[in-house]
């Protein structure tokens, strides 16, 4: 057998020189680390958007909760407001009916006292005619010496309630 020195030799040489060198080099080790470095890169990218995800789930329930917080902060509001309103319109009413009492009263004095007046103006009235018919009468059947005593008498009387 001979051995020629042919390409298929040079290139069979050319690959275990290579294959040497690239095992002197480490070049299976640097790519082993490449990518265990790119592997562990990755793994580190995952972590960290699996720590964004939860944070942002936790963010998204935090809101969710305030939303139902201030719903319910809000209701309570417009039922207090409501109640506010009730009361206001009572205490409104009961005014009003309070006026309106008030006023029916006053009113009902002024007619009670207009009645009041009304009997005092009539008894004046009937008093002043009763005396000038108690005149007409006296005059008619008194005389003048009868008349100077009633005169004299009335007027002692007033002395005597003056002094």
């Amino acid at each position: 057998m001979e051995f020629a020195l042919d390409a298929t030799f040079f290139a069979m040489i050319g690959l275990f020189i290579f294959l040497a060198l690239v095992v002197y080099l480490k070049v299976p080790g640097m790519m082993a680390k490449s990518l265990d470095d790119r592997a562990d890169q990755i793994r580190n990218e995952l972590s960290e958007a699996k720590r964004l995800r939860e944070e942002a789930q936790h963010l998204l329930a935090e809101y969710q909760r305030k939303r139902k917080e201030a719903e319910a902060e809000a209701a309570h509001i417009v039922a207090a407001a409501e109640r506010e309103a009730e009361m206001l319109t009572a205490e409104a009413k009961k005014k009003t009916e309070e006026f309106v009492a008030n006023r029916t009263a006053v009113s009902e004095q002024k007619i009670k006292q207009a009645e009041a007046d009304a009997m005092k103006a009539v008894r004046s009235a009937a008093v002043d005619l009763a005396i000038a018919a108690a005149e007409n009468v006296l005059a008619k059947k008194a005389d003048t010496k009868v008349q100077s005593e009633l005169f004299s008498d009335a007027l002692g009387q007033v002395k005597s309630r003056l002094n």
